[in-house]
């Protein structure tokens, strides 16, 4: 985000604001307290206050007010890193971020849709590559690649993942290995090393794609509310490590999305059958433009959970006042779907 000033209202909050060019020329960060300079230096942590980039404000030592006009945050000159970017770009994420100013980051396991979102993105495009983000080596090249254009990323987006649906004794071995990769250790690996960077100039935020089912444990899909429980406990206890170093942590739990998650997952056993049915289920579900939107949000409000849909909010509410119900409610659907 970046500043042209403080309204005087807004002062007699803490603040932090880095990089602030002195008339001397001279480059600090200035630390406002109850509407006074309260400290100034280069690396001052932000210890609660607010943080805004300066992008060259000019500061006067001893001066008790700033008037001016501080901008609704929103992300011109911010770098957004997207993992699964070709749906990111389906659901909207990449041409929000890139209206609102963003350049970004976009990654993706195939590279015929990285070409078709090269053109879209235009000079939005800080880096575009192809990226297996359950590859430890390639997501730390990426980082790499990324902070030899910028020092941190503003926003991460861990957007890219898959799905088995079946009964847990039909799933092999060889599907949570793959299943793990991208929607546990992709998570990982973004935050691991995207993070440090963030937490280093104490401004960030990393946003996680969990799900309803990473809240609601329903039947026959084992694997996939795993690996989204893992997710947002993940997200969770990140949350509270990085918030005293100015960087946030959302979890992101959409219900039913009209995506292609289904229709490119994996199905084993019984409810292999039902794939078309679950698919024009949720051909029904909310546009993926919905997920963007919180998205969006999340990075401005800084919320530790987000859910996307009534659906979402609904099972979230219901399985925390009455579970009971809802494992019978789960049992009932799958076993309409051909579950045990």
């Amino acid at each position: 985000m970046s500043i042209d000033g403080l309204q005087q209202h807004d002062v007699h909050e803490p603040w932090l604001i880095r990089g602030a060019t002195l008339p001397d020329g001279t480059r600090t960060d200035i630390r406002l307290a109850g509407g006074r300079i309260d400290e100034l230096g280069t690396g001052l942590s932000p210890s609660g206050a607010r943080v805004l980039d300066a992008d060259g404000l000019i500061a006067l030592p001893g001066l008790v007010d700033l008037h001016a006009h501080l901008r609704e945050p929103g992300f011109e000159h911010s770098e957004t890193v997207l993992s699964g970017s070709r749906a990111a770009a389906r659901g909207g994420f990449t041409s929000v971020f890139a209206m609102e100013g963003a350049r970004i980051v976009a990654t993706d396991l195939h590279q015929d849709r990285l070409d078709s979102l090269t053109a879209e993105l235009g000079a939005s495009a800080l880096l575009v590559r192809q990226v297996d983000v359950a590859d430890r080596a390639a997501m730390a090249a990426l980082a790499a690649a990324v902070h030899e254009r910028v020092p941190a990323a503003d926003v991460v987006v861990n957007n890219a993942g898959v799905s088995i649906g079946g009964p847990f004794l039909d799933t092999t071995l060889d599907d949570w290995d793959w299943l793990l990769g991208i929607n546990l250790r992709g998570v990982v690996h973004g935050c691991h090393f995207f993070a440090p960077r963030m937490v280093e100039r104490g401004t960030g935020h990393l946003v996680n794609i969990a799900s309803i089912l990473g809240i609601y444990a329903a039947p026959n899909v084992t694997a996939y509310g795993a690996s989204k429980f893992a997710v947002l406990g993940f997200s969770q206890s990140l949350r509270t490590e990085l918030a005293p170093h100015g960087v946030g942590v959302t979890a992101i739990c959409p219900g039913m999305i009209d995506t292609r998650i289904v229709a490119d997952g994996r199905m084993t056993g019984a409810v292999a059958g039902t794939k078309g049915t679950l698919v024009s289920m949720f051909k029904k579900g909310l546009p993926p433009a919905a997920v963007a939107a919180a998205i969006v949000d999340a990075v401005h409000t800084n919320p530790a959970v987000r859910t996307v849909g009534k659906d979402a909010w609904a099972m979230a509410a219901l399985t925390r006042v009455a579970p009971a119900l809802t494992r019978r409610l789960g049992a009932l659907v799958s076993k309409r779907l051909g579950g045990s």
